[in-house]
């Protein structure tokens, strides 16, 4: 076990990886689902679909690379890091298999869709998940850990703020706008893809960055470690009612970011009239991430963990009463996002935290970690709340007569994307902080700290 205090630069190499990944994500979140319906014509229903359908595939490999990391060592001798560097050009790879048009028929376009997403969602596993554990494996220092969470943040919103600035340029450069500054479905196919080979370069630098800045030193107090059943792992975790909890927490939070970022392309382009719209109205829901992040640890300090929570909470709540009431009132949206950036930081700082706390209680508990598996159900629950954002998005749309071919969308379609940007994500709000109410990660730290010194 370690004591010693990381330096900047390790906690910059967690923000690069963090920062590469949200550039991708945030071309893969806002443009992904619009490459399927516009580019490649697929129904809006079967595009749904495809997304949701990833969510069952997570549901195997997910777990399957936990586990993987609790019971193997790398010749190394370290459980997580090593995924970075061996992952890296196969999950480049995938982001531009996921936006290339073979211009095949639509049958066979749609596997092709189906089977690229599937392998991309497996190889940025393969990534995510050992990224999330290292928090808790670089140092048991909390102090450190919420400093690296912090930094991991700060690269969140560096790398989302790319993303949303550079993005639409890159398309545009690329040749897959129209003269309006709309996305054009005509001659998108060749913007999008080379678009996304840049996104590929960028996964493989913040891959690279990672692995050589960072250091795993938190080893298990059982130093003769032997191999674990996957049942028996899923035993101990899901009877622990703060893991659980936490999960949930994880859960509501991805519904609710999500739903943001997926819907706002449809609503600039559907309700505000220019795709274009969509770079400022991010940039305000970073810069009010980005400023949040950087008072977070101190809000935690000063409320303590479960307040600190709650306001995440009730900023995600709060902050959409006016659009919800004016869904095309301009300065609503511009509220609803940069209230929603805030709870945003607030609730990603804490929930990895809270993670990497989990992974120390687990081991009180049980005498050995499963830091592999408890970073799995969290990123799965992250995974799942995408799916049912996306899902509940395409099925509402869908039902709402939304058509790609259309200039001007239907008033049924249009409700139903100021549903997704209102009354969907306050729900699911509400959701969190009925959940935080019921998750007591602090009061069991206390027990953990009390017995240790009474050892």
């Amino acid at each position: 076990m370690t004591k010693e205090k990381l330096r900047l630069p390790e906690k910059l190499g967690f923000g690069s990886f963090s920062a590469a990944s949200n550039i991708v994500y945030q071309f893969k979140s806002l443009y992904y689902l619009f490459f399927l319906t516009n580019v490649l014509r697929i129904p809006m229903a079967t595009a749904g679909t495809i997304l949701s359908l990833g969510i069952v595939w997570d549901a195997v490999n997910d777990p399957l690379v936990g586990y993987f990391a609790v019971n193997h060592r790398f010749k190394n001798g370290e459980r997580v890091r090593p995924f970075a560097l061996y992952s890296a050009v196969p999950w480049a790879v995938t982001v531009v298999l996921i936006f290339t048009n073979f211009h095949a028929s639509q049958t066979v376009t749609i596997i092709i869709a189906a089977l690229g997403y599937f392998l991309f969602e497996l190889l940025y596993t393969a990534t995510d998940i050992p990224y999330n554990c290292m928090a808790g494996l670089a140092t048991n220092v909390d102090s450190e850990r919420r400093s690296i969470n912090v930094h991991r943040n700060i690269g969140s919103c560096v790398g989302t703020a790319i993303g949303a600035v550079a993005c639409f340029p890159l398309l545009n450069l690329f040749g897959a706008l129209d003269d309006n500054g709309n996305l054009d479905p005509a001659s998108g196919s060749r913007g999008f893809f080379l678009t996304a080979c840049v996104m590929a370069a960028v996964c493989i630098v913040g891959c690279l960055i990672h692995y050589f800045t960072t250091k795993e030193r938190v080893a298990s107090q059982n130093a003769e470690e032997e191999h674990v059943g996957m049942l028996h792992i899923f035993k101990v975790l899901y009877s622990y009612r703060p893991f659980v909890l936490n999960t949930l927490y994880i859960l509501f939070y991805g519904i609710i970011n999500l739903s943001l970022l997926t819907c706002l392309t449809y609503y600039c382009t559907y309700v505000l009239g220019s795709s274009d719209d969509v770079t400022l109205i991010e940039a305000a829901y970073l810069i009010a991430s980005l400023v949040t992040t950087l008072f977070v640890s101190k809000i935690d300090s000063k409320l303590g963990r479960k307040k600190t929570m709650l306001l995440g909470g009730i900023f995600f709540v709060f902050g959409k009463l006016w659009f919800i009431l004016n869904p095309f009132s301009l300065a609503a949206l511009y509220t609803n996002c940069i209230t929603t950036g805030v709870a945003v930081a607030i609730t990603f700082v804490m929930f990895n935290t809270n993670r990497n706390n989990l992974s120390d209680l687990v081991e009180w508990r049980e005498g050995r970690r499963y830091d592999g598996m408890i970073g799995t159900a969290d990123n799965l629950s992250t995974k799942l709340g995408e799916a049912l954002a996306a899902k509940l998005l395409t099925g509402a749309l869908a039902r709402a007569g939304y058509n790609a071919d259309l200039a001007v969308q239907p008033d049924s379609a249009v409700n139903a994307i100021n549903a997704m940007l209102g009354w969907v994500p306050a729900v699911f709000g509400i959701g969190i902080i009925v959940t935080v109410l019921f998750l007591n990660i602090d009061i069991e730290l206390d027990k953990m700290h009390s017995e240790t010194i009474t050892e």
